[in-house]
This record gives structure tokens, C-alpha cells and sequence, in this order.
């Protein structure tokens, strides 16, 4: 939960276009990216970064660059129309296409390959492998 929105129950939002930020590998010399958009849950970015250090075994350096601090609420099953908004179920990561989820460093290209699959292997959406020098 980020800092901040204890008590605010936030609007959905619009999805639409391509990443304009979080779209260049920063600070890791190879990344993952997204391909399509979504709402990427806590528990879904967790599995991908545990997925990523196991395969590391703690050789080089992992940066996690999305964020959940979108909240999205659910009503309980059988509750009629009406009576205001529903709890807050969870929080998510707004994901654009175009946007770096995960960048490493510190490894070498097949490690890092290999680790950045089973993360994408994780993940609800299509992924691809990119590098600093790719992008550039």
C-alpha cells in the first residue's frame, strides 16, 4: 500500500496509449517488457521477483520498476445495487505496453535471459527480453 491513500477508494482510470515513462532500461543492463496493457496484481509481481532472485542465487542486482498503488475495490457476492462503493479488494500496477516491469544487472546475457523467462512465465501478460544496447 503506498503512503498516503488510507482512506481513498480510487476511479478506474484510463488505460489507453503507450507508456511515455518507465519505457528505456535505467538502471540494469537487461530488461523485461511489457507488451500489453494491465492491472498487475501485488501477488503477480511478487511471484515474478522471487521467480527472478532464485534463478539469480543472489549473483548480480535486481530492480523492481512498477509499483502497485492503484487501489480497486469489489463488492461481496450477493449484495444488491447500490449502497455506495465496495471495500478494497487489492492493489495493482497500472501496466502500459512499452512498460520495463524488471531490469538486472551484474549477470551474464544468459542468466539473465533464462531468469527474465520464468518471471514472464508468471505474469498475465506478453513479455519480451530487452537490453540497454537494444533499446538504444
Amino acid at each position: 500500500m503506498p503512503a498516503r491513500v488510507k482512506y481513498r477508494k480510487m476511479q478506474r482510470g484510463n488505460r489507453a496509449g503507450i507508456a511515455t515513462r518507465c519505457n528505456a532500461v535505467a538502471f540494469g543492463e537487461y530488461g523485461l517488457q511489457a507488451l500489453e496493457r494491465c492491472w498487475m496484481d501485488t501477488k503477480q509481481i511478487e511471484a515474478a521477483r522471487v521467480a527472478i532472485t532464485r534463478h539469480m542465487k543472489r549473483r548480480g542486482k535486481m530492480w523492481i520498476r512498477i509499483f502497485p498503488d492503484k487501489s480497486y475495490t469489489k463488492k461481496p457476492l450477493e449484495v444488491r445495487m447500490g449502497t455506495g462503493k465496495g471495500g478494497v479488494e487489492s492493489w495493482v500496477a497500472v501496466i502500459k505496453p512499452a512498460t520495463i516491469l524488471f531490469e538486472v544487472d551484474g549477470i551474464p546475457e544468459a542468466l539473465a535471459r533464462e531468469a527474465m523467462r520464468l518471471a514472464a512465465n508468471k505474469l498475465p501478460i506478453r513479455t519480451r527480453f530487452v537490453s540497454r544496447h537494444h533499446l538504444a
